[in-house]
């Protein structure tokens, strides 16, 4: 039988052996160790029956269910284990506690020659892990700004110049604002999305600095961990002061290119924020290409909200001025106050 280690070990692995998650397509898709290959032992609806057969019947009856839909599909089970496993023959298995549909999938992997590592605990033990991992300090700057001053170009270059970076909106899949989503894929569940962050987080050193935008508590449809949030409240936080006109700018590179109907509905989601007067004004913009002037006014409220919530959320901040939205020049005047 498989040796079953604990999480940590199980990540250590993971970093040179394919990960299987056996459980239900959906459960999956709620959440999963990124990277994971999911070969399911019940599809979705097998599940709930042999769930309900549990329940209403005993766990013997449950068991015999579930073995007549495992059955069935052994030999497209196997070949799908053998593909991912590779020449090394070695998987890492793991089901919701570690219980009896992974070991069921380990005896069947064993049996065909691979040799397999079994999550003690299961998913639930690295959803556990993750919280524990998300409460340890962290050393930010806070990068702040108004919509349009280029935060994440700036994220993105400091990455490369060798700082170390969170780009919660990347993770995210959405830019913080009603036109977001516009030209991302599809969001995962908040659930992911703390997977994913503990995966970057895995990555870094938490004893130097690491740099973070400003953000609300939510980012499209995914939610930061109450204790990241609180840190990112608590940091000094470096607000980033550019002319509204240079901000509207740099949006109509980015938004311009998109269909005007899309453009038309992210407007609407703000309509009573922006007012009826304001709205129809966006609205004509776009009709008539003027996308500096849709930008202007769609400003006009982001400024406003984005102002509140820094009053609000932040204890103390900095500002630095700049005149341009340009991630290099902003990058170095954010890096030179914090060397101070």
């Amino acid at each position: 039988m498989a040796d079953s280690i604990q999480i940590e070990q199980f990540l250590a692995l993971s970093f040179s052996h394919p990960v299987i998650d056996v459980r239900s397509p959906s459960e999956f898709s709620q959440g999963h160790i990124p990277g994971a290959n999911n070969i399911p032992l019940f599809d979705d609806q097998e599940r709930k029956i042999v769930g309900t057969r549990y329940k209403q019947v005993n766990k013997e009856a449950a068991m015999y269910t579930g073995l007549e839909f495992a059955g069935k599909k052994l030999v497209k089970l196997a070949k799908a284990g053998e593909k991912i496993a590779g020449k090394n023959k070695i998987l890492l298995v793991h089901c919701w506690r570690g219980g009896m549909r992974s070991k069921s999938m380990v005896w069947l992997f064993e049996t065909l020659g691979m040799t397999c590592y079994l999550l003690e605990g299961g998913y639930k033990s690295y959803r556990r892990y993750v919280h524990s991992e998300m409460a340890l300090p962290l050393h930010l700057n806070v990068i702040g700004g108004r919509t349009g001053s280029g935060k994440t170009d700036i994220l993105l270059y400091l990455e490369q110049a060798g700082e170390q970076v969170i780009d919660l909106e990347g993770l995210a899949h959405h830019k913080g604002s009603a036109f977001g989503a516009l030209g991302e894929s599809d969001p995962p569940t908040t659930e992911q999305f703390e997977n994913e962050l503990q995966l970057k987080l895995s990555g870094l050193d938490r004893s130097r600095k690491i740099w973070i935008e400003d953000e609300s508590r939510n980012i499209g449809k995914c939610v930061i961990p109450g204790e990241l949030y609180s840190m990112m409240r608590e940091s000094e936080i470096i607000f980033l002061d550019i002319p509204r006109e240079m901000r509207a700018r740099y949006l109509v590179k980015h938004y311009a290119e998109y269909d005007g109907e899309a453009l038309k509905g992210c407007v609407m989601r703000i309509e009573k924020k922006l007012g009826g007067d304001r709205t129809r004004e966006a609205l004509e913009s776009i009709e008539m290409k003027d996308f500096y002037n849709t930008a202007m006014i769609t400003l006009h409220y982001y400024d406003k909200a984005y102002m509140h919530s820094l009053d609000k959320n932040h204890k103390y901040h900095h500002v630095i001025h700049s005149d341009r939205v340009d991630p290099v020049i902003n990058a170095g005047l954010l890096q030179k106050h914090f060397k101070k």
